[in-house]
């Protein structure tokens, strides 16, 4: 359970060599010690680095479990081995991917990889976390969204349609399970430095993976549904979402 500060005391990451869900579960390592288990590509070159950076943090021990999201039919024994060792109170679903955005729309293979990774996994283990934390009557879901799927644009719509899935479907799995205890939290950042944002010229309002973090803990223990990073980024949204199509489609971005 998390306690009376916000601790939990176990977390599971799906991502888990994730730079942003390490740095929430960072976060959360500030408040007390915990257990994880991070669910990562069988093979993964950055795993044993994760596990390294988890016990630096102060977790208490740390569990490597496979986790292949293109392959569905093995999610229901993933999330059963992450939950065998006991209640999970903190589940961060931090997977994704984001191919080159102009070819991907033109790669029939390459946008179903996406759309699978991004949207049918992220919904094939929502369901399961739901199933669990329904079960265990307490739980927190920290599902990471962004703002490319609040309003979908040309330059990267396979991605952003496969984030506006994700948010949709884990806003709705928040008010199912709301009545039974746990909670989920839609996080839609900008753009965060981390090494898969290396590559490109970086945007206004681009924020550190560990300023996410802060903001995604400090959201989760006031028990907000969706938090925005940088919080700046709602405002923004608010404008583009009402912008008439013909207009929006000219806008450089």
């Amino acid at each position: 359970m998390i306690n009376a500060v916000g601790a939990p005391q176990s977390i599971l990451i799906l991502g888990g060599s994730s730079e942003i869900g390490l740095a929430i579960a960072e976060e959360y390592l500030k408040k007390g010690p915990a257990r994880l288990v991070l669910a990562t590509v069988p093979g993964d070159p950055t795993a044993d680095a994760a596990v390294d950076k988890m016990k630096t943090a102060g977790a208490t021990d740390v569990e490597l479990i496979d986790f292949d999201a293109l392959a569905p039919d093995t999610h229901p024994a993933v999330i059963d081995k992450a939950f065998a060792g006991g209640d999970i109170d903190v589940a961060i679903v931090a997977f994704g991917v984001q191919f080159d955005d102009e070819k991907v729309w033109q790669d029939q293979k390459g946008a179903v990889t996406e759309v699978g990774i991004n949207y049918t996994a992220a919904v094939s283990v929502g369901v399961l976390l739901g199933e669990k934390m329904r079960a265990q009557g307490s739980g927190q879901i920290i599902a990471m969204s962004s703002v490319a799927g609040e309003r979908v644009r040309r330059s990267n719509f396979v991605y952003g349609s496969t984030k506006a899935g994700l948010d949709g479907f884990y806003l709705g799995l928040g008010d199912a399970l709301r009545p039974f205890g746990p909670r989920v939290l839609v996080v839609r950042p900008g753009q965060v430095r981390t090494r898969l944002s290396a590559h490109v010229d970086e945007a206004p309002m681009t924020v550190n993976k560990e300023d996410v973090g802060r903001m995604v803990v400090a959201a989760a223990d006031k028990g907000k549904e969706i938090v925005w990073a940088p919080a700046p980024f709602r405002f923004v949204m608010m404008i583009l979402r009402h912008i008439p199509r013909p207009v929006f489609r000219r806008l450089p971005i």
